[in-house]
Order: C-alpha cells, then structure tokens, then sequence
C-alpha cells in the first residue's frame, strides 16, 4: 500500500514525498509573527509619521469639504500623492532588503523569527523576498489599509499545515523560529 499523500497540497514533493519542512525549525507562533510585524510597521511609519508633518501631509486637503473632486485636485500640490509613492517604497524595500539579507527584518529578528523558502530552508533570494513585500505591502498601502491586512492574518491561523498569508503563498515562503 502507497504512503498518504501529505498534508498540503502545495509546494511539497507531491503524493509521496517527504515534508518540505523536515529538517528545518518549527513553524513560528501566529502571536509572535503579529508583535514581529507591528514593531516592522512601527519602524517605518514613525520616521515616516515626522517627515510627514512639515509637510503637512495630514491636514485636511480640503477645507469645507466633502466632495471628492475638490479633494483630489487641491492634494496640495502632488505632496500626497507623492508621499503615498514613498510610503510604499519605503515598506516595500525595508522588508524586502531585510528579508533578502537574512530572512529577517528588525521585527522577526527581535522576535527570534525568520522567512525561509519552503522548498529548502534557504534565504529567500531578493526576487521571492520582493515578490513577498509587494503582496504584503502594496494593497494594504493602496487601498485596503484595514482590510488586507485582517485578510492575511486569518489565512496565517487558518492555513494548514504552514501558517501561510497570501504573501509566503506567493513567495512559496514559511516563517520559522530561529534556534536559540
């Protein structure tokens, strides 16, 4: 009689085969993935919060108003729309510069965490690690700022058997506790 197929039908070996995750560390704990990303949140919408500020990016663009139209032509001379470009530049390239250097940003590093592939353990290469950021960051910062990321943390508890978000599935990533 045939072994089970495994678990996931996912990236593993296919019907037969071993689990990706033999070998490596244990899936990381869903409560420290969250507190590891608050504090990468943190660390880049502070300095982002006071670059901000002088220019005024948080007033009203308009007075009176609630129209529409009068908001999107007075968003203070492109400064918003500007500044939304950095915002999404400045999450998209932390964490992927992070999570291509070491399979850590600040966050996970502190948390004792880190991305590996799924396939083999290994760093995630820049390609995969940017592939992850774009899916992590892009719709949370473009339009779905409460949404997407409640979407990616219910995938993450209920994903089994890899606590994958959207972004790991994309990037055929997992995140694992760093031996201690």
């Amino acid at each position: 009689m045939p072994p089970p197929p495994p678990p996931y039908g996912g990236y593993g070996a296919g019907y037969g085969g071993t689990d990706p995750l033999s070998g490596m560390p244990p899936l990381a704990e869903s409560g420290k993935r969250i507190i590891a990303r608050i504090i990468d949140w943190l660390i880049i919408a502070i300095p982002l919060a006071i670059i901000g500020i002088p220019f005024k990016i948080y007033s009203r663009a308009t007075e009176d108003g609630n129209d529409f139209g009068d908001t999107v032509n007075s968003l203070n001379g492109g400064s918003q729309l500007v500044f939304q470009l950095i915002t999404i530049v400045a999450f998209v390239a932390y964490d992927t510069v992070m999570v291509a250097k070491n399979g850590q940003t600040l966050g996970k590093k502190w948390m004792k965490l880190r991305v590996a592939m799924l396939n083999d353990g290994s760093t995630p290469p820049m390609s995969q690690s940017l592939l992850r950021a774009v899916v992590l960051w892009l719709p949370a910062l473009i339009c779905c700022a409460c949404l997407w990321p409640l979407l990616l943390l219910i995938l993450i508890l209920v994903d089994k058997p890899y606590k994958q978000g959207l972004h790991d599935k994309a990037a055929k990533t997992v995140v694992v506790s760093v031996p201690q």
